[in-house]
């Protein structure tokens, strides 16, 4: 079984009215998380608004997350750069604060080949012996990391998964046929959950997880009890959810819809703006239809 358990929520970063962290909300929100079926929760990543955080921001939620959660659930420091001395010390500090593992993206913006990102997975391996999802999501970063790279990066011993947010499922599947099985590979799509359980992935790393983490446990547990019927129920009821928390740029949507079931967490920060009135009418319809279901 994975570390990670079947459910890692990239959580977003609750401010306040200022546009401050809010680690209060932070704290509960972490908390409801858990409670709700997340078994390793991300902090800092995309979803997290990492790209408007500061170090000492991310290092309080991280001090935080070992202060209450230690052993509650598993905790996952985005500490990615396109950087990668960057990526090193932001890791290093994770380490000393006690997270249990971090999140690696793809370098970003500038396009390393795919001997450049090996390297800068295995500096990152070497600094470190946390363990390491490696993440690729081309269409963040500009590089598709290709199978070969994977397979390159499984050799590493603290390089212990993958989540895979290109949107395909015959890239996954690529993905799965090179790798070894002890390897974990995550969707990083939640719409794609399903279909990629069923070429071998072993969860999701979901924003959805944040308003349906229940039922998206019943679902993975589902499929893994070989109850195809209910996981493809399940996923039936789920997949408007998971469309209209990306409406727009996430985590705008999810935010809104936090605030909708009572979890505010404020806006987001510059450039990224609220919801319109029209997108968050869209949002509380759907969530509306969906409990209903469930």
């Amino acid at each position: 079984m994975s570390i990670f358990g079947p459910i890692v929520t990239a959580m977003v970063t609750p401010f306040d009215k200022e546009g401050k962290v809010n680690y209060k909300q932070a704290v509960e929100l972490m908390d409801y998380l858990i409670q709700n079926k997340t078994t390793t929760i991300l902090l800092t990543g995309t979803t997290g608004e990492s790209p408007t955080l500061s170090h000492d921001e991310e290092y309080e939620l991280y001090r935080l997350a070992v202060k209450y959660f230690k052993g509650k659930a598993h905790l996952m420091a985005g500490t990615g750069s396109n950087c990668t001395k960057t990526a090193i010390e932001s890791t290093q500090m994770a380490e000393d604060i006690g997270m249990d593992s971090t999140l690696q993206v793809v370098p970003y913006y500038n396009k390393p080949c795919q001997d450049g990102i090996f390297n800068h997975f295995r500096a990152i391996s070497d600094a470190s012996p946390l363990p390491i999802m490696i993440y690729n999501i081309p269409g963040r970063t500009g590089i598709n990391m290709t199978a070969e790279t994977v397979k390159r990066c499984t050799e590493i011993k603290n390089i212990v998964a993958l989540k895979e947010a290109a949107g395909s499922v015959e890239q996954m599947k690529e993905f799965r046929s090179v790798c070894p099985i002890d390897f974990h590979i995550y969707s990083g799509d939640d719409g794609l959950t399903l279909a990629f359980l069923k070429e071998g992935a072993t969860g999701v790393v979901s924003v959805a997880s944040h308003v349906a983490g229940q039922q998206i446990h019943d679902m993975i547990t589902a499929f893994h009890a070989n109850d195809i019927e209910k996981a493809s129920n399940l996923d039936e009821i789920l997949q408007p959810l998971f469309d209209v928390l990306f409406i727009t740029s996430n985590p705008i949507p999810v935010k809104a819809a936090l605030k909708l079931i009572g979890f505010n967490c404020g806006t987001t920060r510059p450039p990224l703006m609220a919801v319109t009135e029209e997108q968050k009418q869209k949002i509380e319809t759907v969530l509306d239809a969906f409990f209903e279901k469930v």
